[in-house]
């Protein structure tokens, strides 16, 4: 069975459930019209042996035959016995008389004679409170074989042709109904393949194709939804080592092309280091980015632990920069929804943005509205114009202000809103009270 298709065997299975209900019923219909036939000869022989007993006369002691039965009255199959001499008797075997010979003696009762086909029905002949003889009705059990032979052999007949219409039907209804799902399962992978675009689009399910196909439409959204991912992690990872891999590449080639003295390699090779630390801080953001948008687990993080953290992160920009980050721990303690990785991916290309425009102070605040924990940036540099302040956030895009300056892809600001985005925060530029640029990063509260 488990080789064989959906198909065959949802036929198989109805083709032999019907079976075994229409063995029930035929059995079923034939014991019961053997039941009914063999009352019906039953009650006929008694019913014969009664007309004739109605038939009978007593004089002297003695039974006597009506001497001008009425023409409607019983058959000739019957026999009178009248104190051991027969009165009437039909033409029979030897052995039926004598089975009827004996029961003429007994109580009212029918007997089978199985030899004969013959069943023999009693009845007392009592006048007066005196037994005087006896009746005995043969009724013929042929016509009644017969029918319950026919009966079967119909019954049969009928189930099988029952059976054959069943099967035919069911085929064609489960062909019928599950073309549409080999259909859908074609074009579900046709389009995993080759559009990923393409959806069913039946709405919401009502019954089990429906249903089919807004799984597939959620899985096929699910497939489009990783691709997309993919190749956007693609794109930014490609877009964003660009830069540091560059100018590795040409501090390198700079270094080889003469002779130095040691403090120009060292210094050569602190411009590697850099770029590299620089190279390993953007592949672990973009891995968590996409970990965390596949489906990663959630934590929960101390929101002064991840602001420390990441102001480590920024602390020799800071430093060489010259730059003084103060870090405000909130009122009361609180915690974030989110892993303390995560979280610090979010806030530190924030900050390292404010250390990278900023002049000679940067001052992080925490504190919590709206359910969240919100973390405030602020810098005294030139600050972000209005109209900039979406457009930071689309990739390789900065402001104004740091167009001049050639650190960094411009992917920074972008990656913090998406990661934050996928923990269901936010990452948004504001306006600052004084001068300078202001950013929020809220994240939800554990």
């Amino acid at each position: 069975m488990r080789s064989l298709g959906i198909r065959p065997r949802l036929l198989l299975a109805l083709v032999a459930s019907v079976t075994v209900a229409l063995a029930v019923l035929i059995l079923g219909f034939n014991l019961l019209l053997e039941r009914s036939l063999s009352r019906s000869a039953g009650d006929l022989a008694r019913g014969r042996a009664a007309a004739q007993l109605a038939q009978l006369r007593v004089a002297d002691g003695r039974l006597r035959l009506a001497e001008a039965p009425d023409a409607a009255g019983p058959d000739s199959e019957t026999w009178v016995f009248s104190r051991g001499r027969v009165l009437e008797a039909p033409r029979a075997g030897t052995e039926v008389a004598a089975v009827a010979r004996r029961l003429a003696a007994g109580p009212a009762r029918v007997v089978d004679v199985p030899a004969a086909d013959v069943r023999l029905a009693v009845a007392p002949a009592v006048f007066g409170g005196r037994r005087l003889g006896a009746v005995v009705a043969a009724v013929s059990l042929v016509p009644y074989e017969a029918t319950q032979r026919t009966a079967l052999l119909g019954s049969l007949l009928f189930g099988v042709a029952v059976l054959l219409l069943v099967a035919l039907l069911g085929r064609w209804l489960l062909a019928a109904s599950l073309r549409p799902v080999a259909r859908m399962t074609r074009q579900a992978a046709m389009w995993s393949e080759r559009d990923l675009g393409r959806r069913f689009g039946f709405g919401k399910p009502h019954d089990e194709l429906t249903e089919l196909a807004a799984t597939l439409d959620a899985l096929l959204d699910r497939l489009s939804a990783s691709l997309r991912r993919e190749q956007r992690f693609s794109a930014e990872l490609s877009h964003e080592l660009r830069t540091p891999l560059a100018r590795v590449s040409a501090e390198a080639e700079l270094a080889l092309r003469r002779e130095r003295r040691p403090e120009e390699y060292r210094a050569a090779l602190e411009v590697v280091r850099r770029n590299a630390a620089e190279l390993a801080s953007i592949v672990d953001a973009l891995v968590a980015a996409a970990r965390h948008e596949a489906g990663g687990g959630r934590g929960t993080a101390d929101a002064y632990e991840v602001a420390r953290h990441a102001a480590e992160t920024c602390a020799g920009l800071a430093e060489q920069r010259a730059l003084e980050v103060e870090l405000e721990p909130p009122l009361q303690p609180l915690r974030v929804g989110v892993e303390s990785e995560l979280a610090a991916r979010i806030l530190q290309p924030v900050l390292e943005n404010a250390c990278r425009y900023g002049r000679r102070r940067v001052r992080v605040e925490i504190s919590r509205a709206d359910g969240g924990v919100v973390y405030s940036v602020e810098d005294d540099g030139a600050g972000v114009a209005e109209p900039e302040r979406e457009r930071i956030f689309e990739p390789g895009v900065r402001g104004r202000s740091g167009r001049s300056d050639g650190d960094g892809a411009g992917l920074g600001l972008p990656l913090a809103r998406r990661l934050a985005e996928a923990a269901a925060g936010e990452v948004e530029a504001v306006a600052a009270e004084n001068c300078g640029g202001r950013f929020l990063v809220r994240l939800p509260a554990a």
